[in-house]
């Protein structure tokens, strides 16, 4: 792996360092689906690729009935997931995990002035969110970290939903 980067701007002062590897793959990303990707992620870990997509991207990025991102898939030979971006850290949070069963994103800052997020879902849904072996809540943990300095993201269901 090459080790050349390139950093863009995130929020007002951080910067995010892209490998050289990440810049092809994000490339390639546009080639296939035509839409521009935000940033890209190397997830060896749960063998997979994540992309970051512009609002309102998704669509196109997915391609009919899943086409474009099954595509992409087979060149990269790996797992392929998509986010859609926000600045707004509570909406990217869900957009990571699921807005639909998403009931609620918390952003606390602690007492070691580190930030929090703890989203609350239907205790239900708490697997689907999480994901196998935790691979949705792995993502968040990520992105948030990687975009808004959030140290720790708690998925967690509150004991009664008021209706």
């Amino acid at each position: 792996m090459s080790h050349q980067e390139i950093e863009f701007k995130k929020g007002m002062t951080e910067t995010i360092k892209l490998s050289t590897d990440q810049i092809k793959l994000m490339s390639l990303f546009q080639n296939v689906t035509g839409a521009t990707a935000r940033d890209c992620i190397e997830d060896e870990k749960q063998d997979r690729v994540i992309f970051v997509v512009n609002q309102g991207k998704m669509g196109l990025a997915i391609g009919k009935g899943g086409s474009t991102i099954k595509n992409l898939q087979n060149v990269v030979k790996r797992n392929v997931e998509l986010v859609e971006y926000s600045e707004e850290p509570a909406e990217f949070l869900k957009n990571m995990l699921n807005p639909k069963l998403v009931s609620e994103v918390k952003i606390n800052k602690r007492l070691d002035g580190s930030l929090q997020a703890i989203i609350l879902v239907d205790a239900k849904k708490k697997g689907i969110v999480v994901g196998r072996e935790g691979r949705n809540a792995e993502k968040a943990r990520l992105l948030a970290k990687r975009y808004f300095q959030i140290s720790s993201v708690l998925i967690q269901s509150p004991e009664k939903i008021m209706e």
